[in-house]
């Protein structure tokens, strides 16, 4: 009897904790979550429970910082290629400035073939114009004293002639040392105001600017009567363009409109000048 009580005692003691959870009243509008109106799970976690508010401060993606690392590299290209561009434009220019020269010095061989001898080659006839003188620094300011060999027409024109076919092969190098050697030998020949204009012709073919001006300005300077004196001046005025003194070029294209009227000079010098 006595472990019956035991017994019963034990059993009650173990259900009073259900009875106590049992009496708990039940909640139906989870006031414990909506207290303000907001729903369940609380604004800033993903259905999953995870919080998703931190992904506004995170780091770039890997994927954004490949895109701007793409971006980088396509503005680079952009540059190099303009860059590729203008040295291509200067490149197609130097091309054509000496397809020029080509052809004018083509121009004014077949024009030149048989070069007749101007009867006052001296500097005697008048002295070197300013503007000539000025652009020619470096050049010789005298003509030679006299010639290293006695006058022998035929000669000279034989030693003319060899030194302008150099040209018609396009030898520049072996035409620019005959013509040279010519003046050299024939300072005062009827055909040395010829040879010292195809020397400056040379020289600009060979793209010796420093070496043309000097030959063109010597025209002017040692045969100011020779009938190449305004085309010498109009391609000084040319080389000196090329060399970048353009203080000088017009001046030197203003003399030979003004000294050389009714020359083809003058007519290409004056459309320079209105270019200009």
């Amino acid at each position: 009897m006595r472990t019956c009580r035991r017994a019963l005692t034990v059993l009650a003691l173990s259900l009073a904790p259900l009875a106590v959870w049992a009496a708990v009243p039940v909640v139906e509008d989870n006031s414990g979550y909506n207290n303000s109106g907001s729903s369940y799970p609380p604004a800033g976690y993903g259905t999953n429970g995870a919080y998703a508010g931190g992904a506004a401060t995170s780091a770039p993606s890997a994927q954004g910082e490949l895109f701007n690392q793409l971006q980088r590299m396509q503005d680079q290209l952009s540059q190099q290629q303009g860059a590729i561009e203008v040295l291509q434009n200067q490149v197609n220019q130097l091309k054509q400035e000496g397809l020029e020269r080509y052809q004018d010095l083509d121009r004014r061989i077949g024009a030149g073939v048989t070069p007749a001898a101007t009867p006052d080659n001296s500097s005697a006839g008048g002295a070197p114009n300013a503007a000539a003188g000025g652009a020619a620094a470096g050049a010789a300011a005298a003509a030679p004293a006299a010639s290293s060999e006695p006058g022998d027409p035929a000669k000279e024109k034989l030693y003319y002639d060899a030194a302008f076919d150099l040209i018609k092969a396009k030898d520049f190098d072996k035409a620019s040392k005959a013509f040279t050697a010519f003046l050299g030998r024939y300072p005062n020949s009827q055909y040395a105001g010829n040879a010292q204009y195809w020397l400056g012709e040379v020289n600009l073919a060979k793209g010796d600017l420093q070496g043309a001006g000097q030959a063109f300005a010597k025209v002017s300077q040692l045969y100011p009567k020779h009938a190449k004196v305004p085309d010498s001046l109009y391609k000084l005025a040319d080389v000196e363009r090329r060399l970048g003194h353009t203080d000088k070029v017009k001046g030197i294209l203003q003399q030979v409109v003004a000294q050389y009227p009714g020359t083809s000079a003058a007519q290409l010098a004056q459309r320079d000048l209105q270019r200009l």
